[in-house]
Formats: structure tokens, C-alpha cells, sequence
């Protein structure tokens, strides 16, 4: 029976905590099949205006986004093991092969089209319309690994997905989820294009610089892979409805959890717009949500009927809070912390995958994970936000297990390596004529803000590798270069993998 005392303390602490920094905060709500049970909040929703966050506080709902699509598409019965091209138009052969369900449940290889445009030195500040990114997408040169091999996060399957439905049914998106959904179930949610459009009383999202405030900025078409807005309230209903199957909702939860399966056979961690995972003996369907400025998490227990919802406008780790308080509701304890050998920088004897291990987390080729402790001393698994990952020691530097449902093994990298003389000269991205300089003391140029140019110090990794570290606001992008058997260099990032650079001969052209 689900401890409502326990998890609102929980929840209540959390938001005392926001309001006695004076700073941006947030709202958690906790509900059951029957709608909320409890609801608290805590600090600002705008700073410059000194407004409370409450419970009706509208934020940016960032990913959790993505299973209202999924929910809409099943509504509209389009065919999801249809591959991309038979339902959009114009895409490139790779892409267009790739089964719309595998572009949903992250198994598509679709590269990622922010860090994509990020890796060409366009910002994910820039302000870019749906068409213009379309653009870019159908120019993508193929995709990051073979359907179906690989849980890969990417918002592009999303970002497609939505274009599905203008192509099939001749309807928006927006106005798909409004007819099918949103008045049915009377849910007051928000879908902005992007964040010029302005929201009825939306929370301003905010990022610590140092020791001061500063407003978060995604400049590109949000698409329904993270565009809806909506608050604590409002999210909290429509999870309750999903809970009791209320509706258009009848037994959409056990449709969009179902079983989703890797090319070889064995199950996926992620789904339809959400994962599935354990708190202790207790099944939790979960899904994050980021943008710059804002961290949220929705958790629900589908066997015991209740859920978290926790909405924050400011840049931090949402889902250890938002566990804390599932784990006080359904009774349950949060795994500690796991790191399973020396924290360090690890890389696979070759390919680009890498991973850098820290206290209790791991940063995967970018994609960042909490690390709780396994079933043995040595192992370490991620409740996943985002990214499944097992790992076991073996010794203090190999680790070893999977990670997005492929088999890898990880070296600790020795501390002073030399920068590779191969990947030493200038370099030009054959599709879309990107530059990028590295020098021998082991600095490079990278693309950005058409000819600014970004620099930074790289990290050498054996086998003619090397990291970059690419920051802008909050975020950092931390792509691998590469140097292939014929000469080439490789990009690759843990969502983006297809960019390819040649050398530059005298001219300045690719040679």
C-alpha cells in the first residue's frame, strides 16, 4: 500500500529546500488512479518577477514529450513497423529504411539533429525552423549503426514521427493530440514550435553560471520530442488517466511499455516514449526531461496505480529527487551509489566508445547516467533516465557488460598519452564542408557560428583518438575524432556519429 505520508514529507523537504535558497524551483505531485493526492512546491518560477512555482505553474515538459506522440500515432493507427520512406517523402535511402518503431523506441541509429548541427558549429541556440532542420536531416549522409542493433538516444525518430502525420492523415500534430487527446481527457497542455512563441504563464528556466542565475535558450524547433508544456497538475492528471486507462487511454500504458526487442532478440529497456526498469521488487515506467534551464522526471508504478511527477525550472539532476520520493511512496529503498573500480576515463580498444566514470555516474560517448550498485559487489547498473547500462569490474581497469543493449569493453585510458601525429591538419566534413583544425601541441579548432570557431584541448586516446570538449551554456559536448584506416576522420558522439572529414589539400578543399 502506497505510503502518502512518507513520500509528501519526502516531497515537501525538496520543496522547502528550493524555497529557502530564494532560487528557481519546482513542483512535485504524487498520485494514484484517481487523480492527485498531493501536491507541494517550492522557489521561483521567475526570478526577475520574484513569482512562486506552484503545482499550476506551467514548464517546458522537455522529453517527456515523446509519449504523448507514441500515444497519438496508435490512436491514428499508422503502421509503426512501416519503414520511414514509405511514409515521408524525400529522405535518404539509410534513413528511410528504418521502421518508424525503431526511430521511436531509440534502436533506429538516427543520428540526433542538435548535436548533429552542434558537431557543424551550428548552436542549439540558433534559431531554426522545422523546415530548415528537415532540410539538414535529408542531407544526413546515413546513419549512426544498423537498425536495430543499438539503443542509441535520438530525438529525430521523434521529430519524424511527427511528420507522419501531416504525410498519412492529413492532420497536424498538434491538432491529432488536441482532438484525440488533449479535450477528451480536458488537459490544459501547450505545444510552442519553438521558445519565441510565447506560453500563458510559463516558468522562466534557469542555469547555475558559477554563482549566479542565468535563463536557458534552445533555439531550435522543439518538434514532439520535447516541445509540450504544461504543469505538475496537469501532468500529474494525464499520468493518472494513463494509470486507470481513462478514455482515449484504455490500455494505451500496456502499448506504450510493451516489450520492445533489439535485433538479436533480447529486450530493450526503452519503449514508446518511456522506459522500464526496477525499484527494488517494485516495475516503475519512467521517462526524463531536459532542456537548457529545465529537469523534470515522471515515474509510475503501474502494478501498485501510483506515480511521481516532478517539474523544475532549474539546471539539476531531477531524477535522484524524484526517486527518493517514489521510493518513500511505494516503500521501497533507492540503490546506493555504485562506482565499481577507480573513477577515470575508459575507451574501447577501438571504435569511438568511450565512457569517463566518476562517484556514483557515468558519462557514456556524452550520455550521462547515475550508477547504483548491481547484484554483486563488483557490478554497477544505471536506473535509466535515458540509457541502460550494466558494467562489472574486472580488475581496476576494464569494464566490462552492456551498454544500450550492446556488449562492451572498456580500458582505462593511461594518464599522459600524446596527441596521434595522424590526426594532426586541417580537415573538411565531405557532405556539408564543416573545417576543423588540429595543431600538434593538441589543440584544435572546431566549427562554430559560421567562421567564429570554437577552441579546445583535446584528450588523446590510444588508437589515433581523441576527445573534444565542446561547452555552450550549460551543456557540453564531448565528441570523439577518429582516424580511419583510409585516411579519414571520423565524428562521433553518442547521438551523432555520421559526420566524415577528409584532409584538405593545398586549395583548402577535401582532398
Amino acid at each position: 500500500m502506497p505510503d502518502w505520508t512518507r513520500a509528501t514529507a519526502e516531497a515537501a523537504a525538496l520543496a522547502g529546500a528550493w524555497s529557502e535558497a530564494r532560487g528557481p524551483g519546482g513542483a512535485v505531485a504524487l498520485f494514484d488512479t484517481g487523480g492527485i493526492r498531493h501536491a507541494v512546491a517550492g522557489g521561483f518560477a521567475s526570478l526577475e518577477h520574484a513569482l512562486p512555482f506552484t503545482p499550476d505553474t506551467t514548464n517546458r515538459l522537455a522529453s517527456i514529450s515523446k509519449h504523448f506522440l507514441a500515444a497519438t500515432l496508435l490512436l491514428e493507427e499508422i503502421p509503426l513497423e512501416a519503414p520511414l520512406g514509405t511514409l515521408l517523402a524525400e529522405l535518404p535511402p539509410a534513413i528511410g529504411a528504418v521502421p518508424l518503431a525503431r526511430a521511436l523506441d531509440m534502436t533506429g541509429g538516427l543520428p540526433d539533429m542538435m548535436e548533429a548541427l552542434w558537431q557543424q558549429g551550428v548552436p542549439y541556440t540558433a534559431s531554426l525552423t522545422a523546415t530548415e532542420v528537415m532540410a539538414v536531416l535529408r542531407r544526413l549522409p546515413g546513419v549512426n549503426a544498423p537498425p536495430g542493433e543499438e539503443m542509441a538516444y535520438s530525438n529525430t525518430g521523434w521529430r519524424l514521427g511527427q511528420s507522419v502525420l501531416p504525410a498519412q492523415r492529413g492532420v497536424s500534430y498538434a491538432e491529432a493530440l488536441r482532438r484525440r487527446l488533449l479535450e477528451p481527457l480536458g488537459l490544459p497542455f501547450f505545444f510552442p514550435e519553438d521558445e519565441a512563441e510565447p506560453v500563458p504563464g510559463l516558468a522562466t528556466g534557469y542555469w547555475r553560471d558559477g554563482s549566479v542565475w542565468r535563463r536557458g535558450r534552445y533555439g531550435m524547433h522543439f518538434s514532439a520530442s520535447g516541445g509540450m508544456a504544461g504543469s505538475t497538475a496537469a501532468l500529474a492528471r494525464w499520468a493518472s488517466a494513463l494509470l486507470a486507462g481513462r478514455g482515449p487511454l484504455e490500455g494505451m500504458l500496456a502499448r506504450l511499455a510493451a516489450p520492445r526487442h533489439f535485433a538479436d532478440g533480447t529486450k530493450s529497456a526503452y519503449r514508446l516514449g518511456l522506459v522500464r526498469t526496477r525499484l527494488g521488487a517494485v516495475e516503475v515506467v519512467a521517462h526524463g526531461g531536459s532542456l537548457p534551464g529545465y529537469r523534470n522526471h515522471l515515474l509510475m508504478a503501474p502494478d501498485l496505480g501510483c506515480g511521481v511527477v516532478l517539474l523544475t525550472n532549474r539546471e539539476e539532476d531531477a531524477l535522484l529527487p524524484a526517486l527518493r520520493i517514489l521510493a518513500a511512496l511505494v516503500e521501497e529503498a533507492v540503490p546506493p551509489p555504485a562506482t565499481p573500480v577507480a573513477p577515470g576515463l575508459f575507451a574501447a580498444a577501438e571504435g569511438p566508445f568511450w565512457a569517463e566514470l566518476t562517484a556514483g555516474a557515468i558519462s557514456v560517448m556524452g550520455g550521462h547516467e547515475a550508477l547504483v550498485a548491481g547484484c554483486a559487489p563488483e557490478e554497477a547498473r544505471s536506473l535509466p533516465a535515458y540509457l541502460d547500462i550494466r558494467l562489472r569490474a574486472e580488475g581496476e581497469d576494464v569494464l566490462a557488460g552492456r551498454i544500450g543493449g550492446v556488449a562492451r569493453r572498456l580500458h582505462r585510458v593511461p594518464p599522459g598519452l600524446q596527441l596521434d601525429p595522424a590526426l594532426v591538419g586541417e580537415w573538411r566534413e565531405a557532405s556539408f564542408g564543416a573545417r576543423l583544425s588540429i595543431r600538434a601541441d593538441g589543440t584544435a579548432r572546431f566549427p562554430w557560428a559560421g567562421g567564429l570557431g570554437r577552441e579546445t584541448v583535446l584528450t588523446p586516446l590510444p588508437g589515433g583518438r581523441a576527445l573534444a570538449s565542446l561547452t555552450h551554456g550549460p551543456w557540453t559536448h564531448r565528441p570523439c575524432l577518429w582516424r580511419q584506416p583510409d585516411g579519414s576522420l571520423r565524428l562521433a558522439s553518442h547521438r551523432s556519429r555520421v559526420l566524415h572529414f577528409r584532409p584538405c589539400n593545398d586549395t583548402g578543399t577535401a582532398a
